[in-house]
Parts: C-alpha cells; sequence; structure tokens
C-alpha cells in the first residue's frame, strides 16, 4: 500500500467558460476504517484561487498551513494577488525543496488569473507540475475520476453546467472507491463570485 492511499482523498478541478470548479470528497479515514466526514481538503489560497491537496492527512493540513503563510506574505510584500501560474510555481518549488523528504500530498490547483481566464494544473509529490486545458484529478479514485471525467466533461460549459458535471463525476467515481466518499464539497470560480455547495453522498 502507497503512503499516499493511507488516509484516502479523491480531488478534480474543471475548466468551463470564463469560470473553473474544484471539488473534493469529505472522508478522512486509516484505509478502511472512517475517522471523519467533513474533513477540509480544499483550501482558498487568495481572491480566486483555490488549492486541493489528497494525501496523507497530517501532510494536508502542514502544507496548506505554510502555503497560507507564503501567500499572504507575498500579497503583504508585493500589494497584489497571487496569480495561479506563480502559485504553481510556489508550490513546485515547495515541494522540490523536500524531496528527499517529501510531503506525501498531489496538489490540484484552480483559480482565475488576472484577464479571468481559467487555469487548471497538478503536481506530483516531488513538484513536478503539468498545466491542462480540460480537467486534472487526484487521489485514490484517480482511474474512476478519468473515466468519469472523459466521459462527462465538454468544453465551454457555463456554471450551472459545470457544476453539474463535476458533481456527477465526483460522486460517481467516489462510489468505486472505497477510500474515499461520504459526500463531498463543490467550488465554483467566477469573476464576480464564489459559489460553495455541498452535496449529499452514499454513507457506507
Amino acid at each position: 500500500m502507497s503512503i499516499l492511499e493511507y488516509n484516502g482523498a479523491s480531488v478534480v478541478a474543471m475548466k468551463g467558460k470564463n469560470c473553473v470548479a474544484i471539488a473534493a470528497d469529505k472522508r478522512l479515514g486509516i484505509r478502511f476504517q472512517t475517522v471523519s466526514c467533513d474533513f477540509q481538503k480544499i483550501f482558498p489560497m487568495g481572491k480566486k484561487l483555490f488549492i486541493g491537496l489528497p494525501g496523507l492527512a497530517t501532510d494536508v493540513m502542514t502544507f496548506a498551513n505554510e502555503l497560507k503563510f507564503h501567500t499572504n506574505l507575498y500579497s503583504l510584500s508585493e500589494d497584489r494577488e497571487l496569480s495561479p501560474k506563480t502559485f504553481l510555481s510556489m508550490v513546485s518549488n515547495f515541494l522540490y525543496q523536500r524531496r528527499f523528504g517529501p510531503y506525501f500530498i498531489e496538489p490540484v490547483i484552480a483559480g482565475l488569473d488576472e484577464k479571468n481566464e481559467p487555469f487548471i494544473a497538478s503536481t506530483d509529490l516531488i513538484g513536478c507540475p503539468m498545466v491542462t486545458n480540460d480537467f486534472v484529478v487526484a487521489g485514490t479514485c484517480l482511474e474512476q475520476l478519468y473515466g468519469m471525467c472523459e466521459t462527462l466533461y465538454k468544453p465551454e460549459m457555463e456554471p450551472d453546467q459545470l457544476f453539474e458535471t463535476i458533481s456527477q463525476c465526483l460522486l460517481n467515481a467516489q462510489d468505486r472507491d472505497a477510500y474515499s466518499g461520504w459526500g463531498g464539497v463543490v467550488y465554483i470560480i467566477e469573476a464576480n463570485k464564489i459559489t460553495k455547495r455541498e452535496l449529499k453522498a452514499r454513507m457506507d
């Protein structure tokens, strides 16, 4: 068993038309034993920037706090918001610095840049970045999420359609993964607002 599978998680981010969505499950477990049903895996890092952190729960909390500290420091010193591309470089650098004793996480980044263009990306546990134009997935539910996203994804979706698509992808994929589930949370990021919605799912 990989240490990345110890607590279980499923995270997915998806592009739409002038909007972007990121979603994650809520389960915290120790392999097949469920510990909590409201564990936070998506963290705000700016007004229009979020990161999803699947992986080892202790590393998730530690790395999220470290990132929040450095994004706040950047905003204070530069007097501007961190752009998604700059934030990806920051995440990648932090992870690569720890490559000989890495954080056991696989970050997923979603946000809007200065021109309100959607941006999504992911990295592996040593910070190798991957930027894409449709969707990114991570966690123990990886293979199931790939299948659902490739089936349901359409380019240039409106916010409501994007929410429905990413929700169906998350719920149907985690039904096939014993390490993740117990509901979900979805953030829809638009130029003028951010919508957070919680999903009910099978509780078994």
